[in-house]
């Protein structure tokens, strides 16, 4: 591995190391950079530092590009509900229930698994275990995923979402009687400090907006909402949504204890439009949410 170097300039003061690398480093997402500042690649007068270190005009930064790792997540014959492919992307409708890729604890019928028998081809800049897996959703919510067959397009998608052009909205059943119509929150969201486990609004979290339509409200209990994502914040709409006072049904970390048994949070990616990475022409999808999903809504609209 060849290593290289830079001397931190004036303009670069005090600003993170993990930014400042990112605009240094070609053809590398910020994620990456903080990989490699965790795993001692990259290091600052020969120190290993945190992604959070303040860069001081002239400090010595060193870097090494980590070789390949040998992919070892397992392809497995899983069924995949395949909504759209060609030879740059999938579009995926994912289960509830299915984790999207491999970590600890879930080593096999991940997505990942199922989409490396479905196909030879997936991007790999997400590394090895998160082949073509250009955006995530949580276990238990489901709906449309995109996924990227090579790196070109990868990055096209990667690149709208960072310009907020990719369409995401998700359909919600949440505890309690919105009074609004259309609302926005925007608020940031981070690690929670009293629970590592789970995120929060706090104040030096990452900027998170959520957009939400009320599409029906029942029996003065349950509020049906359309969300529209601006951002792509871990567990956002959950956590947003608890944050007003109306958390999602059936949420195990964000919800009420008492709740309706919908297997985890009543959360569906339901619609996704974005620019083809080759035609640049315009895809949009939408899929109903799945059988759990409506059979809740049945139960509270019959519920006098």
């Amino acid at each position: 591995m060849n290593l290289d170097e830079h001397y931190i300039q004036e303009h670069e003061q005090n600003q993170r190391i993990d930014k400042v690398m990112t605009e240094i480093i070609p053809d590398t997402s910020r994620a990456q950079i903080q990989s490699m500042i965790k795993s001692g690649h990259i290091r600052v007068n020969g120190e290993v530092i945190k992604a959070n270190y303040r860069c001081v005009s002239g400090a010595h930064v060193t870097w090494t590009i980590p070789e390949p790792e040998v992919l070892e997540v397992e392809a497995e014959q899983i069924p995949l509900d395949i909504i759209y492919e060609d030879e740059d992307i999938l579009i995926v409708n994912k289960e509830k229930g299915m984790v999207v890729h491999p970590s600890a604890g879930h080593h096999s019928g991940t997505l990942v698994n199922a989409l490396l028998y479905h196909c030879q081809d997936l991007s790999g800049i997400n590394g090895v275990i998160r082949p073509g897996i250009v955006h995530r959703i949580d276990r238990d919510t489901s709906g449309l995923l995109m996924v990227a067959k090579h790196d070109q397009a990868h990055q096209s998608l990667a690149d709208q979402l960072q310009n907020k052009t990719i369409k995401r909205s998700y359909l919600a059943l949440v505890h309690g009687d919105i009074p609004h119509e259309y609302g926005t929150i925007e608020a940031p969201i981070g690690r929670n400090p009293k629970d590592r486990q789970s995120m929060a609004v706090v104040d030096d979290g990452r900027e998170a907006i959520t957009h939400f339509e009320v599409i029906e409200r029942i029996e003065h209990k349950y509020t049906l909402v359309k969300c529209k994502l601006e951002t792509g914040r871990t567990h956002q709409i959950r956590v947003h949504m608890k944050y007003i006072g109306f958390p999602l049904v059936g949420d195990p970390k964000y919800g009420q204890r008492k709740t309706l048994d919908v297997k985890g949070q009543a959360l569906h990616a339901q619609e996704l439009g974005l620019k083809h990475p080759r035609s640049n022409e315009w895809l949009e999808f939408k899929v109903d949410p799945p059988s759990i999903f409506q059979n809740a809504l049945k139960k509270v609209r019959d519920i006098h």
